[in-house]
């Protein structure tokens, strides 16, 4: 359903470009099953920045204005918000990985096994169960309803909810998986719930679906407050580029000519360029096989596409353990890793792990990050709405 290349993305991209605006505004909220053109399908290809947000506004508004495409528009940075609202509060992602290691780690709540399996006896809820499974992808509406019912139908812990997304999403991230299930459980936005009903689950599937027996009150989870928010850093480039360089590229940004861009003039000269991903340290548990293909294709990809003058693809590393990384940077003779910049998540994890063994070798790991997430995730610190008034300005900003 989804090959995971750049071309891909970008043919993908030029497919949907006409639909984007009326038609997508129109039939957006619709899900008549996987066969869908309706939405974009972009989302895979974004997530690991194959394809990059500031590519996907551009194409869109080279073809429609942006109150025609608003609603597209919209959703591409409804992806941007959730990453710089995390970005400012990373112990919401921290909390949640505890609690998933712990839940996992416990005797399963009953009905979990059931609900996994699509066993409930929802007949809806089962069928998207297996359709995540078999196919990597969920409509966004989909994700709502699924998340209401295994919340407040079925009474099971969100985190655990969330967990499988993110073990099966082919588009899962920390961002945008985490926060959705806390918007819904009335923990994002608080004491605001997103409760499924059965006829607004047959009105968007043209009644393919109507389960009954569906909570029909969604009372607000609560929890422990969290600090409060923390700034945005404002440097791009965080660190101090010497003369023998290398690109490491990781699964939260694939797309590496864009980034040295990003760079300014002062682009360095790549002594060695190398990928490297961990799908799996998306979850104490196992990903998806879907999961692990897809990630794996990305990176050859980025490989390919990254490799030098010689017409080899740049090194995709073995393993994703920090003396890996160490050993490629040694045999460079590097004395800079530059690296995209990633957001709250486990790519940033396994670097801030990387980060003072590099350093007791002499290394530098250096820090890019996209303008596009420089000029948005600010204005992230509160709700959706009020980032959403910025949209035309950021758009002219691009």
């Amino acid at each position: 359903m989804f090959i995971p290349t750049r071309p891909a993305g970008l043919e993908a991209l030029h497919d949907f470009v006409p639909r984007a605006g009326a038609d997508y505004r129109r039939d957006r909220n619709h899900d008549l099953g996987p066969a869908r053109t309706n939405v974009s399908g972009l989302s895979p290809y974004l997530r690991h920045r194959l394809v990059t947000e500031e590519e996907v506004v551009d194409a869109v508004l080279d073809r429609h204005s942006l109150h025609a495409a608003e609603k597209f528009v919209q959703e591409v940075f409804w992806r941007t918000y959730w990453k710089g609202w995390l970005e400012q509060r990373p112990e919401v992602w921290r909390r949640y990985r505890r609690e998933v290691r712990d839940l996992l780690a416990s005797e399963l709540p009953d009905g979990y096994e059931d609900a996994v399996a699509g066993r409930t006896g929802i007949d809806a809820m089962d069928a998207w169960a297996r359709e995540l499974v078999e196919t990597g992808y969920l409509h966004n509406h989909v994700r709502m309803w699924f998340a209401s019912i295994w919340v407040f139908t079925l009474g099971l812990p969100w985190q655990l909810g969330a967990d499988f997304f993110l073990r099966h999403l082919l588009d899962g991230d920390a961002a945008s998986n985490t926060l959705s299930w806390r918007w819904v459980a009335g923990l994002q936005t608080r004491g605001k719930t997103y409760l499924a009903t059965t006829e607004n689950i047959s009105r968007y599937t043209e009644g393919r679906f109507a389960p009954t027996g569906l909570a029909t009150t969604a009372r607000a989870l609560d929890e422990e407050p969290f600090p409060h928010a923390e700034p945005i850093t404002p440097e791009d480039v965080v660190g101090e580029v010497g003369s023998r360089v290398g690109l490491l590229l990781h699964d939260e940004d694939l797309e590496p000519t864009s980034l040295l861009a990003a760079l300014g003039p002062d682009v360095p000269e790549l002594r060695a360029t190398a990928v490297i991903a961990d799908a799996g340290a998306r979850s104490p548990a196992a990903v998806s096989p879907l999961v692990e293909a897809f990630t794996t294709g990305a990176v050859a990809d980025a490989a390919a596409r990254a490799g030098g003058a010689d017409g080899h693809p740049a090194t995709t590393l073995g393993g994703v353990d920090v003396s890996t990384v160490v050993d490629w940077a040694r045999s460079g003779a590097l004395d800079t890793v530059l690296v995209p910049y990633a957001p709250v998540g486990p790519v940033q994890e396994r670097l801030d792990e990387l980060r003072p063994t590099l350093e007791s070798d002499g290394i530098s790991l250096v820090t890019v990050r996209r303008p596009w997430d420089s000029r948005a995730w600010p204005f992230a610190s509160r709700g959706f709405f009020p980032f959403k008034e910025q949209i035309p300005r950021l758009v002219r900003g691009r």
